[in-house]
Formats: structure tokens, C-alpha cells, sequence
């Protein structure tokens, strides 16, 4: 199926109930194909692999995205995130739960049946993410936010989980004891992955996020 383009729709001028409408669709058609690709995925998969994944076939639900500019990518995160925490919701009340971070998702059956919250992340970011008056910001807004989140001022604070995920993408083997070594880590891997060396804009990406989480882990 072909659906619009997420990482180019989101900005545009609103056209009253029309684009809801169409919103509402593109989310419903998300809902059921993320659900299905984390059944597939029991061990987990990061959000760059869900990005990518809902891009083939036969779901091809996401269009090209520039995951060089914020403004861009924004909108597809945004989207994408909401999904996830409606998708949580919807789920609770069946045995099942849902891990939802840039770095890992994953869906797995619990004991406790009910609730809204997550044990290791603050429920502002649910609150952000299920309000979809967020979706559309201006560019400058989303420049702003993300210049927040890279310097630490966002006031997120990563689970354990999170944190040792971060750690393997930056190719430890634990959460190290100082922020100086993942300093460190995080430019020679970032080196290694730059596309003048054969790399993808992507994977740095990917480091940036990981990054992102063992700053807010150390930050005091």
C-alpha cells in the first residue's frame, strides 16, 4: 500500500478536517503495521530499524526521510512515537507492555496488568507524545527543542535499560564509570561512521541518540 509522504506532510498548512482526517488514517495504518513488525521482533528493534522497516513493503507507510535535519525528521519521530504510546495503552489491559526509546521497542508479556506509566520513564513524555497538536511545530520551535534535548536541558532521565543500551551502541560492554570515556567513544565512532569514510548518515544518527541518553545519564 502507498500512503503519504510522513517526513514531508507534517508541516504543511493544516486544510481544516481534511488533514485530521488523513492524520487519523495514516495513524490507524501505523497502529496495526508497528504491531505486527514487534510481534515479528520479540528480542526488540531500535527506531531507526522500525523507520526503516515501515518503509518497504508491504507496509510502506513512511517516505524518504533527512535524518540531517530535525525539521524533517521531526514530524516521522513524532508520529512514530505517538503510535508507540498509544499502541502501550492499548495493550495494557491484555498482559503485555511496551519498552519505547529511540534505542530499543520492544513489546513482552508482564504481571502487572493496567496503568499508563513506565517504571523507568518520566509520563511527560507520554504527555508529549499523545498530544497531537505537537505534531505540527514551526521549524524554529523544533530547532529549539532539539538544542534543548543535545545540551541536557530537556530534564529526561533515562532508565538503566536505556542507558545500557547507549553504552553497546557506542560499543561498550557496560555503562562506563565517567562521561569522559563516552566522549571519547562517542568521536571515534562518529569518525568512523562519517560518509567521507564510506558511512551513512543513519548510523551517525544512531550515535547521536545513543550519546544523547549517557549524557542524560551522567548529568547531575
Amino acid at each position: 500500500m502507498t500512503q503519504p509522504d510522513l517526513a514531508t506532510d507534517a508541516n504543511q498548512a493544516p486544510d481544516s478536517g481534511d488533514q485530521d482526517e488523513k492524520l487519523d488514517f495514516q495513524i490507524q495504518h501505523l497502529l496495526v503495521a508497528t504491531e505486527h513488525i514487534l510481534r515479528q521482533n520479540p528480542a526488540g528493534i531500535n527506531e531507526l530499524g522500525l523507520i526503516k522497516t515501515l518503509q518497504k513493503k508491504p507496509w510502506e507507510l513512511i517516505g524518504t526521510v533527512n535524518f540531517a535535519e530535525p525539521d524533517k525528521l521531526y514530524p516521522v519521530h513524532f508520529l512514530l512515537f505517538h503510535v508507540l504510546y498509544r499502541l502501550r495503552d492499548q495493550l495494557a489491559g491484555g498482559g503485555e507492555t511496551l519498552t519505547i526509546s529511540p534505542l530499543v521497542i520492544r513489546l513482552r508479556q508482564t504481571t502487572v496488568v493496567g496503568g499508563t506509566g513506565v517504571p523507568d520513564h518520566a509520563d511527560e513524555l507520554r504527555n508529549f507524545y499523545l498530544d497531537l497538536s505537537r505534531y505540527r511545530m514551526p521549524e524554529e520551535s523544533i530547532n529549539r527543542m532539539m538544542d534543548d534535548f543535545w545540551a541536557g536541558r530537556s530534564g529526561y532521565q533515562p532508565g538503566l535499560s536505556e542507558a545500557r543500551d547507549a553504552a553497546t551502541t557506542l560499543g561498550f560492554d557496560t555503562i562506563p564509570e565517567g562521561f569522559e570515556e563516552v566522549k571519547y567513544r562517542f568521536r571515534r565512532a562518529v569518525m568512523r561512521a562519517h560518509p567521507d569514510r564510506g558511512g551513512e548518515t543513519e548510523a551517525i544518527q544512531h550515535l547521536n541518540r545513543a550519546f544523547a541518553v549517557l549524557k542524560a545519564h551522567f548529568r547531575t
